[in-house]
């Protein structure tokens, strides 16, 4: 249990916040071996979020990592008592979820599949079975089950408890009763952490403050996206039938009620996640909590849950004359996306985050595993992009959050189809062509907050999203069609963008990527950023500009974390400045084999092979704006990326809109840029490159500079080359066989009847007609080369065969964006 000694003065991690999150962690801290890890809450262990949860534990997430984090923790609760000796009342009674639109069975399928490379037992089960399972039971409307045989149920308080009982054990210490009151970073760059009983000081502070998690950010300085949503659950007098059966009844989860139910000793539990008109707490406050409360509940609104509890009663009629013994209405937060928030905080070294799970009893022990391996090692053993906390900029932090969380809250058992655009929060990020593109047809998805065109309505259709190929199939063919014979536009101003200036830049550089910066003025390359054991943390393309000016592009979801690459990488008195001019560049690209005679007529700069080859860059003008153009683009042909101010990008584009209509240009979005960079066999960071894997083991040899001086991540990236042994992972390129749905990343791969690895994108390449994915398997299987057969992949519950490919479908030699 928790300790209440005297406050040391010293630890090497201060964790803020003692609920399941922040226990997870210190427990986790000090299994990985570092034991002077001290956790600090206000009240008792599990006052904020975590005493008054419902205590799921569900397997069924179709998130390939997110699935690991649960289904750690599902592995872990039935052996947590036994490893701590203290209370936790696992229940493993399985879950089952009711499946009410066909697109939801096909997602079932997705979530069976993740389950086969993970190892959750995930079974799609008709109504028959489902009344079996859970004996009176109304099936009208479900047209399956997916039955997760592992899932569970857990007391939230004894799970806390005795992960802070095992991280005690090891050494670790958990105080409560202690209240932070400020956290500074001191001129050495420790952090100091004011108590109301002393102040602490460390190398490292965690943020796992739950509900009050913004409260803590704001100690330090900064903020975070949460929002705090009310959510009820409400417990029945004893129902007789759990009085009559010895066996517990699975956890339910029914779309048509949005609510959870399951057997809570000999009553019923009722968990409901309205549709409409949700609630923020604290709200009269702006959504703040008082940092003074703990153990805080709120009253439940009979009225507006009325509703979804009738239907919860339509679904299990004898519960209908139950009274209702108490209401749970407490806070949970939740972010964006959905996803917890489990990293670095952005511009605060060595402050982090373990907040923002929404389903947090679940995530706990594998948040807490998973961020204890980044901090120790510095890299998890899985893809920790979609939780880092970096992937959103200040603009989330408010009235964003606040929109995303409502409408995921209402959405929780709503499925999200791909291509599926919500509606909340959008135009948080806008380039001056937003509306102009709009005009034209443009239909937005968003990435960091930016509005980026997905494809162009040429008729007014909508989209009818879903698994497989729908009714836009032939307009993004087009799209794709006009930049491999045409020339085609597409605004990417979202692009993360940083200049690097001083003596010291091109030091600074070559010592934090992998690859050599360009010797020569306008000279272009794309490097990657290694952490110290060699793993792949960033990827980045760098022009120098001039001696000492360097111009550097990430993807749009990396602009804080490269910020942080950039901006630490820098040594005490080292002469280089490192600005984020994100937002003062917009970006369109300019591809397809007429796109040099498109530009010509609006520039007077010579863009021919012997003026600009192939990854150069220069200084153009274009309708009056000074621009840099890179001979570079993500889609493989003859093309320009063209860098304006900001304020000039509508003026470039008329410009050359006007032009290219003489070579038939058309606006291209993200779905043809995804399918012309498969057919090009181009890699995409957060997908085939992942903090998981070493640039050998992604087969990205050739911007790994191997004879340049010391550099992060070199020396454990070269003692990976060659690996083969070991459960080691190689990337490999393939075509499956044709069908109406495509790889999209977490589908399990086989060879000789077992799960031996997992597909990370995919797409098909709308021109070559061809049905491409990338995927990581086995080394071994691969023997001395990529041409090994006999694999396959399983789409949407069906097992199709595929062909490892050697080299890109579309230019294998590269000619086309050198011509």
């Amino acid at each position: 249990m928790a300790e209440t000694k005297s406050l040391p003065t010293q630890a090497c991690v201060v964790i803020v916040g003692g609920g399941v999150m922040g226990a997870g962690l210190l427990y986790h801290l000090a299994l990985e071996g570092w034991k002077d890890c001290l956790l600090l809450e206000k009240g008792e262990l599990t006052s904020g979020s975590t005493w008054h949860a419902a205590g799921l534990c569900p397997s069924f997430i179709a998130d390939y990592n997110m699935a690991k984090i649960h289904n750690y923790g599902v592995r872990l609760y039935p052996q947590l008592e036994k490893l701590t000796g203290q209370y936790v009342s696992w229940h493993g009674c399985g879950a089952i979820r009711f499946a009410l639109k066909p697109a939801e069975v096909e997602w079932f399928h997705r979530v069976a599949a993740v389950g086969k490379l993970i190892g959750f037992g995930c079974e799609i089960i008709d109504p028959a079975k489902i009344a079996q399972l859970c004996p009176g039971v109304v099936t009208d409307g479900v047209l399956a089950g997916a039955w997760t045989t592992d899932d569970g149920h857990v007391d939230p308080a004894g799970v806390c408890n005795a992960m802070a009982a095992g991280a005690k054990k090891l050494g670790a210490r958990a105080v409560p009763h202690t209240r932070v009151t400020g956290i500074k970073m001191r001129p050495s760059g420790e952090w100091e952490v004011q108590t109301e009983h002393g102040a602490v000081v460390c190398e490292m502070v965690v943020n796992a403050a739950g509900c009050y998690a913004r409260e803590v950010s704001r100690m330090a300085g900064t903020d975070i996206p949460i929002t705090n949503m009310k959510h009820t659950y409400v417990v029945t007098e004893p129902a007789p039938e759990f009085a009559a059966r010895d066996g517990e009844m699975p956890v339910m989860r029914d779309p048509y009620a949005s609510s959870y139910f399951r057997q809570e000793q000999k009553s019923a539990l009722i968990g409901i996640y309205e549709t409409a008109n949700s609630q923020e707490c604290w709200s009269e406050r702006g959504g703040w909590p008082e940092w003074e409360s703990q153990n805080e509940l709120f009253e439940a609104d009979f009225d507006h849950l009325a509703p979804y509890i009738e239907r919860v009663m339509e679904r299990k009629p004898e519960w209908a004359n139950l009274g209702i013994r108490r209401a749970v209405c407490g806070a949970i937060p939740h972010t964006p996306d959905a996803n917890p928030l489990l990293g670095p905080a952005a511009g605060l070294r060595n402050y982090w985050h373990c907040n923002g799970a929404s389903i947090g009893i679940a995530a706990g022990a594998g948040s807490g595993k998973y961020l204890a391996q980044w901090m120790v090692h510095g890299d998890s053993e899985i893809n920790m992009a979609g939780v880092d906390p970096r992937r959103f900029g200040d603009y989330a932090p408010g009235a964003y959050t606040k929109a995303k969380s409502h409408q995921d809250y209402e959405h929780m058992y709503a499925l999200h189809l791909p291509g599926e655009e919500r509606p909340a929060s959008r135009k948080a990020r806008v380039t001056p062509l937003y509306a102009r593109l709009g005009e034209q047809g443009a239909v937005y998805t968003e990435a960091n907050g930016w509005e980026r065109p997905k494809w162009f309505s040429p008729d007014g259709r909508e989209e009818q999203p879903g698994f497989r190929h729908n009714n836009i199939m032939e307009v993004v063919a087009e799209e794709c069609r006009a930049v491999r014979e045409r020339v085609g536009v597409i605004d990417l101003s979202g692009f993360a963008k940083y200049e690097v200036r001083g003596g010291g830049a091109e030091t600074l550089l070559n010592r934090i990527s992998a690859n050599r910066m360009p010797a020569r003025d306008g000279g272009i390359v794309l490097t990657h950023y290694l952490s110290e054991q060699g793993r792949i943390i960033g990827e980045s393309t760098v022009t120098r500009l001039r001696d000492g000016h360097y111009y550097i592009l990430s993807g749009a979801l990396c602009e804080d974390r490269d910020f942080d690459i950039l901006r630490y990488g820098v040594k005490p008195g080292e002469d280089a400045a490192v600005e984020n001019v994100t937002g003062d560049y917009g970006v369109l690209v300019v591809a397809g084999p007429r796109s040099r005679a498109t530009l010509a007529e609006v520039t007077k700069a010579d863009l021919s092979n012997a003026a600009h080859p192939w990854l150069r860059a220069r200084e153009i003008e274009i309708a009056g704006a000074q621009l840099r153009a890179l001979r570079v683009n993500y889609a493989g042909e003859l093309g320009w990326e063209l860098h304006c101010p900001m304020e000039k990008l509508q003026e470039v584009y008329d410009a050359v809109w006007s032009a290219g209509g003489a070579h038939g240009i058309a606006n291209f979005g993200a779905y043809a840029l995804n399918s012309l960079r498969m057919e090009k066999a181009y890699k995409g960071w957060g997908a085939e490159l992942t903090n998981e894997i070493t640039p050998f083991d992604a087969g990205i040899e050739r911007f790994f500079a191997e004879d340049k001086a010391d550099f992060t991540g070199k020396k454990a990236a070269l003692e990976s080359r060659g690996r083969n042994s070991d459960g080691a992972q190689k990337l490999i390129y393939f075509e499956t066989e044709s069908g109406d749905c495509d790889v999209a990343g977490g589908e399990p791969v086989f060879h000789g009847g077992r799960a031996v690895g997992v597909t990370t994108s995919g797409a098909l390449g709308h021109y070559t007609g061809k049905s491409l994915g990338f995927a990581y398997v086995d080394a071994a299987l691969l023997g001395g080369g990529k041409n090994a057969g006999g694999f396959s992949v399983e789409l949407l519950g069906a097992e199709r065969a595929i062909t490892v490919l050697k080299e890109a479908v579309w230019d294998p030699q590269n000619e086309r964006p050198r011509a």
